[in-house]
């Protein structure tokens, strides 16, 4: 739910497009090559996220700037503590919606 929250609050954002998808393949959405291709930045919630990437997708994220935001996943959808945390963390890498 964090990164699809994320995702939803940057739905429309000027200046971003948003995808969200998860390393687990349990996952809404799971992460895919096409994701990695896609993307200029990538933000993971946990170093564990960024390491099953890392294994996957190694090579491809070379030249990538992963960064993780370090939100522990115990938030709902659209919670507003987890808005408050997801705009502290991204605050100073990229705008952040009011």
């Amino acid at each position: 739910m964090r990164s699809l929250t994320a995702e939803k609050m940057y739905e429309g954002f000027p200046g971003y497009e948003v995808k969200s998808a998860g390393t687990s393949t349990s996952a809404r959405t799971p992460v895919t090559q096409e994701h990695i291709d896609w993307a200029d930045v990538i933000f993971v919630m946990e170093p564990e996220h960024e390491q099953v990437l890392k294994e996957q997708f190694g090579e491809a994220l070379e030249e990538k700037n992963v960064f993780c935001l370090n939100i522990p996943d115990i938030y709902c959808y659209m919670e507003p503590n987890l808005i408050d945390k997801l705009k502290a963390a991204l605050n100073g890498d990229v705008d952040v919606p009011e």
